[in-house]
C-alpha cells in the first residue's frame, strides 16, 4: 500500500511547485490594487491614536506661557505704580487745600474789617485834630458820629460772618452761654435769672465762643 501512494505524493508536490514558480508577468505576492492598498493604509492610520508632543514642544509651550506671564506681572506692576502716583498726588494736593484753607479762610472778613479800619482812623484824625474851645462841641459830635458808624458796621460784619452778640439781660440763667461773676438777691425777679451783663457773649454759626459774664439771681436768706 505505501508503494501505491508514495509516488502519487510525489507528483502533488512536484504540481504544486510548479504552479507557485513564478512565470512571465507573474509575481509571488498575490495581486491587489494600488488603490486598495492606499485605502487600507489610510483606513489604519485614521484608526491610530494622535502622536503626543514632544519634549520640544513641551518646553516650547512652558516658556511662551512663562513669557505672557512675566508681560502681565509687568503691566500689572505698572498700573500699581501708576495708581499709587495718583494717589499720592490727590493726597499732596488736598493738603495743600486744608493748608490754604487755615490761611485764607479768614480772607473775606478780613476784607470787610479793613472798612471798619478806615472808619476808625477817620474818627482818630477828627478827634486829635486842633480846634478852638468854641468848636470842640462840633468835633466831640463828629467822633461821636464816627464811633456810632463804627459800631454799626462792625456789627453788620459780625452779622455777615455769622457771629452774632448775646446780650442775656433778663435770660434765664444757661451755664453753656453765661459765666457767673456775681451773685444778685433776686428782688421782685424769678431766681436763675440774669440781671445783670458785665462783658457780651459771642455765638460763631450757633456755637458759643465766649459766654457773656452775667450777674445771676438769687433768693434771699433772711
Amino acid at each position: 500500500m505505501a508503494g501505491l501512494w508514495l509516488p502519487a505524493a510525489l507528483r502533488t508536490l512536484q504540481r504544486l511547485a510548479a504552479s507557485r514558480t513564478p512565470g512571465p508577468g507573474r509575481g509571488w505576492i498575490p495581486a491587489f490594487s494600488t488603490a486598495a492598498q492606499s485605502s487600507a493604509g489610510e483606513d489604519c492610520s485614521s484608526n491610530d491614536p494622535p502622536a503626543e508632543p514632544g519634549p520640544l514642544l513641551a518646553e516650547e509651550a512652558l516658556e511662551h506661557k512663562a513669557l505672557r506671564l512675566q508681560k502681565e506681572v509687568r503691566d500689572l506692576t505698572e498700573r500699581y505704580q501708576k495708581a499709587l502716583a495718583d494717589s499720592e498726588h490727590v493726597r499732596r494736593r488736598t493738603q495743600k487745600f486744608v493748608e490754604d484753607a487755615k490761611i485764607f479762610g479768614i480772607q473775606s472778613f478780613c476784607k470787610d474789617l479793613v472798612e471798619i479800619a478806615d472808619i476808625l482812623e477817620k474818627a482818630i484824625k477828627h478827634g486829635s485834630g486842633e480846634a478852638e474851645p468854641a468848636d470842640q462841641k462840633t468835633t466831640l459830635n463828629k467822633v461821636f458820629e464816627g464811633l456810632s458808624l463804627l459800631q454799626a458796621k462792625l456789627q453788620s460784619v459780625f452779622a455777615k460772618h455769622g457771629l452774632q452778640k448775646m446780650t442775656p439781660l433778663g435770660d434765664k440763667y444757661d451755664p453753656y452761654d453765661h459765666e457767673i461773676v456775681c451773685h444778685i438777691p433776686a428782688d421782685g425777679v424769678q431766681p436763675g435769672t440774669v440781671t445783670l451783663v458785665t462783658q457780651d457773649g459771642y455765638k460763631l454759626h450757633g456755637r458759643t465762643i465766649r459766654p457773656a459774664q452775667v450777674g445771676v439771681a438769687v433768693e434771699t436768706q433772711e
